[in-house]
């Protein structure tokens, strides 16, 4: 059974969904059923188990909650059953994401600097000038690329900051609770944001989705995925990572 877009949890009235994932666990030799399909706290409690005794795609430890997200149904059924893409829908799009890939691996000069002869012209783009904070300018640049060689206007705001981005939108926003929920919603090519507690935040591209978790080229990032980081790189993140959310632009 695939991933049904939404999080399983007690209280559940599905009685095919619940039914699936109490013999699975029964499989698995977590618990034993009495196939009733019912959401309660011994399905629960198998589900906590597995949880505590599984690792997700990433090979980190499961979030013990006793819920069935599709990082969990992932780990239960198998890579096949949850939503995957790497097609990107129309040509623009396309070729935004093919200039943000050629960018990987750029750096600043000096690292952690924000300064540097290609985060120069990522920040010039939206009208800074060095050093500042470049993720949203890092976007907004390669947007920007693939509406100069079209002769179409570029869908994004022209700013650098991420929450101005998020507030000034035009596209179509998808809010976290409703990705995690389900995948599906998160395409390659959404522009994905992140807000932190002091009013400044992060973004960058999704270039893949599998089941939880998405691939991403960012800028201003590093290892371990933070604001102001060194350059651009090609990283993976949970869905449920991205507190604010996704945009869909279209051209």
């Amino acid at each position: 059974m695939k991933y049904p877009g939404r999080i399983i949890r007690k209280g559940d009235t599905d009685t095919k969904v619940v039914k699936a994932i109490q013999q699975r666990l029964e499989q698995l030799g977590i618990a034993d059923f009495d196939g009733t399909g019912q959401f309660g706290p011994k399905t629960e409690q198998a589900i906590r188990l597995f949880q505590a005794r599984s690792t997700d795609a990433q090979g980190a430890p499961l979030v013990i909650d006793g819920e069935v997200g599709s990082i969990t149904w992932e780990a239960l059924f198998g890579t096949r059953r949850v939503p995957t893409t790497d097609v990107v829908r129309g040509k623009w799009l396309q070729a935004t994401l093919q200039t943000a890939a050629g960018e990987v691996g750029v750096v600043e000069q000096p690292a952690g600097s924000n300064w540097g002869t290609k985060v120069k012209v990522y920040l010039q783009s939206v009208g800074l000038a060095s050093p500042n904070p470049w993720c949203a300018a890092f976007v907004y640049w390669c947007f920007e690329e693939t509406a100069r060689a079209s002769g179409k206007p570029n869908p994004l705001p022209k700013t650098g900051g991420v929450l101005t981005h998020w507030n000034r939108t035009r596209g179509t926003r998808i809010p976290v609770a409703e990705a995690v929920n389900n995948p599906a919603l998160v395409k390659p090519g959404q522009v994905f944001i992140i807000g932190f507690p002091n009013g400044t935040g992060h973004m960058g591209i999704v270039e893949s989705v599998h089941g939880g978790f998405i691939t991403v080229i960012e800028g201003n990032t590093n290892g371990d995925g933070g604001r102001e980081g060194i350059g651009v790189f090609r990283r993976v993140r949970k869905i449920a990572s991205i507190n604010r959310g996704f945009i869909e632009y279209q051209w």
